[in-house]
């Protein structure tokens, strides 16, 4: 019989509390960069651990086989998430007693980046194992007529486990933060360590997945459909079918190009408002106040990109968000400049926060407009797949520009040996031998500025030649978007 809300309360309870739980680890990871920042790791470093983000736009690779193979006594989705969930947490005890060494705090080393890298690779492919898992069981454990409240319990679950192993995070481990508004007394640390942080929240992550393994039972009474039942072999030559239809593979290389003018801003800007000394924490928390804002955007702008061309809000919304690249890079310039002694002036953060408020809104515009394309042509006899594949074609396209990006900032700047003759600062080896001669690099062009204005410039040139191209995929008609399958 149909049921309320109320009545699955504690099914939608459970789903907040598992994209809760999924939320910290992308949180955590989040937050090494900035971590990482303040310890002036090089760009080259930055680009390498930013490799640990790919996982969650990946995920398409291996989920046919989390959705295919399970015991079948324990349940299709508790065969994943319980084991998954225990890796994690033994993880994140593990991890607790290494990562300050790794992070450099131990013997006075530098951040040992590769090993960071390795780890939190690691960490974030179980989290993404973890989602496919949970969303699996989210259509599943909520009863048909409720079953709209599971996209409900992901963004607001994940977003608030983001801003737990995030913000709360930065905010809790800076001494600054909490002698000025946590203590009474000044003390050199912070409230909690990476180290705290990561063995209090393996400890939840082992005591909640005994719980779930031992009382919640699937709901063995829905039976899977045939897409969800399909062989992994099916499975992957269907996904192969789709990206060589014609329309699907245009589409995958276009959106996989149209981010490349944003990766400056995107990528860079934040580790370099860092690097010119805004506390990481201040940065953390400007997310605060975005979070009625993200949620309301949607709202608004799926007005707009609910008719038959959603890709013209993305289109109109693009030179906006290209030219607050330039703004971005003008805001970097500006902030050692109004930096004094007690840090930066209330009017600076206000100007941060209003630019970022400018460019949540054109991210959203084209974010919003994309996933109503996407979920608009996909195939509805295998809508799952389709839709999954190409907001993952939609995810890469953010994450390569991003490494590529931070890669580029170190050869891009041009430094030079002030103090020392015949000596230079193309290398660290050479830089080195500055340094003994008594000299100092000083640089003359900071590669930041060199790619912003390169990648706005990319951004430009695709929103010309490119992008009418991309908004007249919406006139193909159905058939081709509808995948020829033989049965």
């Amino acid at each position: 019989p149909p049921r309320g809300c109320r009545g699955e309360l504690g099914n939608v309870l459970l789903l907040l509390f598992l994209y809760v739980l999924q939320g910290i680890p992308l949180g955590l990871a989040g937050s090494v960069p900035l971590i990482l920042q303040s310890k002036s790791v090089s760009y080259t470093d930055q680009a390498f651990f930013s490799f640990v983000f790919w996982p969650f736009s990946l995920k398409l690779l291996w989920a046919p086989l989390v959705d295919a193979v399970y015991f079948k006594r324990f349940g299709r989705r508790k065969s994943w998430l319980v084991p998954t969930q225990y890796f994690l947490g033994l993880f994140m005890l593990g991890l607790s007693t290494q990562v300050d060494s790794l992070l450099g705090d131990g013997e006075g080393h530098g951040p040992d980046v590769l090993a960071l890298t390795a780890t939190f690779f690691l960490f974030e492919f179980l989290a993404a194992t973890q989602d496919i898992a949970v969303d699996g069981w989210a259509l599943t454990m909520l009863s048909r007529e409720n079953v709209g409240y599971a996209s409900t319990c992901n963004s607001v679950g994940q977003t608030a486990g983001y801003f737990l192993g995030n913000v709360l995070f930065l905010a809790l481990e800076s001494a600054s933060f909490c002698n000025k508004y946590l203590r009474f007394e000044p003390q050199p640390k912070g409230i909690v360590t990476l180290s705290d942080f990561l063995f209090f929240w393996g400890a939840i992550f082992l005591i909640t997945t005994t719980l779930v393994a031992l009382l919640k039972k699937e709901n063995k009474e829905v039976t899977p459909s045939k897409e969800e039942t399909k062989g992994i072999t099916d499975t992957y030559k269907l996904l192969f079918s789709i990206v060589r239809m014609p329309a699907v593979f245009t589409f995958c290389v276009l959106i996989l190009t149209a981010k490349v003018g944003f990766s400056a801003a995107d990528a860079v800007t934040g580790l370099k408002l860092v690097e010119e000394g805004v506390p990481k924490e201040h940065l953390a928390l400007l997310a605060v106040p975005m979070v009625p804002l993200q949620i309301i955007l949607p709202l608004i702008i799926s007005r707009y990109t609910a008719g038959p061309k959603p890709l013209n809000t993305f289109y109109k919304a693009m030179p906006f968000r290209l030219l607050l690249g330039l703004e971005f890079a003008f805001l970097v310039w500006w902030t050692p400049k109004v930096k004094h002694e007690g840090g930066f002036p209330t009017y600076y953060y206000i100007v941060v926060l209003l630019s970022y408020a400018l460019h949540q809104v054109t991210l959203y515009s084209m974010y919003v407009a994309i996933m109503a394309f996407n979920a608009k042509v996909s195939d509805p006899l295998i809508g799952g797949t389709y839709m999954t594949l190409l907001n993952t074609v939609s995810n890469l396209g953010g994450n390569w520009p991003a490494t590529v990006a931070l890669w580029l900032v170190d050869p891009l700047t041009m430094k030079e040996c002030v103090g020392a003759q015949e000596q230079n600062c193309r290398t660290t080896t050479v830089a080195e031998l500055c340094a003994k001669e008594g000299g100092s690099c000083v640089t003359t062009l900071d590669g930041y500025y060199v790619e912003s204005i390169i990648c706005v410039v990319l951004g430009f040139g695709w929103w010309f030649l490119l992008g009418p191209k991309l908004k007249r995929l919406q006139d193909e008609g159905p058939s081709s978007w509808k995948c020829k399958r033989n049965n």
